[in-house]
């Protein structure tokens, strides 16, 4: 059957690279780059999709791999294309299905669907198609016209323990803008941090925070929650230390906190012969706290057994795991069932942040504030037309498809940083070498505690 819509002529990949800060988490230190893949598709009607996923050579190589059923069929039948993707793609051998319970990085990339970035691009072109926004293509349509985000805090520690000749961290020094300045230095303490979170209310307007925990002893962390609860004390503060405590510690150091954190996300992970799940439904149950996950619900099979055990009131469902249309289904569920949608992030450019918003905007019920890494990337834009973060919320584009232009220009210069990078994965382990000789990821201890 012939469908009279735009037909996809070619499928790119470009794989990408930026620039980050030593930002710390319990699985170590970023490295000096982090790497994307950018899916560029073209159409017979002069039209350009784009999506961007995660970096790394197994996304790239699974990208690559799904070009013969892409190229030559008709944007109108995007699910059909994605359909026979799945059809097509088969677990890595290393994949034990485990996920990311212990935030085991290397396990990421199987949790991260590399098709997702394609279906951004095909929801793109369909939207340049029919004149909407891509939001008006998801769920039930467009619900709001701006979506709040929150102010994504990280200790960050000192580049300069590293040899410059191999992690080649950036120096705004010079900057003048404040924030940019700050984001490139040590902020290691609670005081510092709170300036943080004060610089990024200067430039972005936030009113919510996260701090991502797993780094320094509980007690310290705690007392970061409670200075920067003072500094802002109408704001939602949450922390994150990515499964790093035990339950009897998570207990301790949280149920007293009722008066400074809104929820706590993934706050343990397996202990004793229990699950995350079983572990975490222990933690809510004894604190009354609200948990969010981003680390035990990472698709529909992992989702039924978290929600079946009352473990998590928050599901962060990033669309580069369950997919954008699969994200925006779970908001439909989760509305029904009186439990809260939101995103998780990862190091991205602003083309992720532009289909953040669009997600956002579709998303069903009153979704937590989204996470996004992209305040640590602003100005590598790669494309002419950013979305801003304006009073803490982030505009959603207006034009067709995506409504953003890609900056070819800038999109070959972060090409040609990838290829003179040494390795495309991430590795936080390396330039945590420099801050402990002979540092060993432990999934149940902070990585500056050792």
């Amino acid at each position: 059957m012939a469908f009279d819509s735009p037909i996809i002529t070619k499928m790119q990949v470009v794989p990408v690279a930026g620039y980050d800060s030593m930002l710390m988490t319990l699985s170590g230190a970023h490295a000096p780059y982090f790497t994307r893949n950018l899916v560029i598709l073209h159409d017979n009607a002069g039209h350009t999709g784009i999506g961007e996923i995660h970096g790394g050579e197994h996304t790239n190589n699974s990208l690559n791999s799904m070009r013969t059923l892409v190229e030559g069929q008709p944007i109108a039948c995007y699910k059909q294309i994605l359909q026979n993707i799945h059809r097509q793609m088969r677990p890595a051998a290393q994949d034990d299905g485990e996920g990311i319970q212990t935030l085991d990085i290397a396990k990421l990339q199987f949790v991260v669907k590399s098709e997702w970035a394609v279906e951004c691009a095909l929801l793109d072109l369909l939207g340049q198609y029919l004149n909407v926004p891509m939001c008006q293509l998801l769920g039930e349509g467009k619900q709001r016209d701006e979506v709040e985000m929150l102010g994504y805090l990280f200790y960050v520690s000192d580049k300069n323990k590293c040899p410059a000749g191999e992690f080649p961290y950036l120096d705004e020094s010079n900057s003048s803008d404040p924030w940019f300045r700050l984001r490139r230095e040590e902020i290691l303490t609670p005081e510092r941090i709170t300036e943080e979170a004060s610089a990024l209310h200067q430039k972005y307007g936030f009113e919510n925070f996260k701090l991502k925990a797993g780094v320094l002893d509980g007690e310290v962390e705690m007392e970061t929650l409670i200075q920067i609860k003072k500094q802002f004390p109408n704001a939602r503060i949450n922390i994150d230390p990515n499964g790093a405590w035990s339950l009897n510690e998570a207990i301790r150091l949280c149920k007293d906190m009722h008066d400074v954190i809104t929820y706590v996300e993934d706050p343990c992970g397996p202990e004793s012969g229990y699950s995350s799940r079983e572990i975490m439904r222990e933690f809510k149950s004894a604190t009354q706290f609200p948990v969010a996950t981003n680390m035990i619900a990472t698709d529909w099979r992992q989702f039924y057994h978290t929600a079946s055990q009352s473990a998590c009131d928050i599901i962060l469902a990033d669309p580069h795991f369950w997919g954008f249309d699969g994200s925006i289904s779970l908001s439909h569920i989760l509305k029904e069932w009186n439990l809260t949608w939101g995103i998780h992030s990862n190091n991205h450019f602003d083309i992720t942040l532009a289909a953040y918003a669009h997600t956002g905007a579709a998303a069903l019920g009153n979704p937590a504030p989204l996470d996004t890494h992209w305040i640590w990337q602003d100005g590598q834009n790669l494309l002419e037309d950013t979305p801003q973060i304006v009073g803490g919320k982030i505009q959603v584009p207006q034009g067709a498809g995506l409504g953003v232009h890609l900056n070819m220009a800038r999109v070959e210069e972060a090409n040609k940083l990838y290829e003179r990078l040494p390795t495309h994965d991430r590795n936080d382990a390396m330039a945590m070498q420099y801050l402990m000789p002979g540092w060993i990821f432990d999934h149940k201890k902070p990585c500056l505690v050792r």
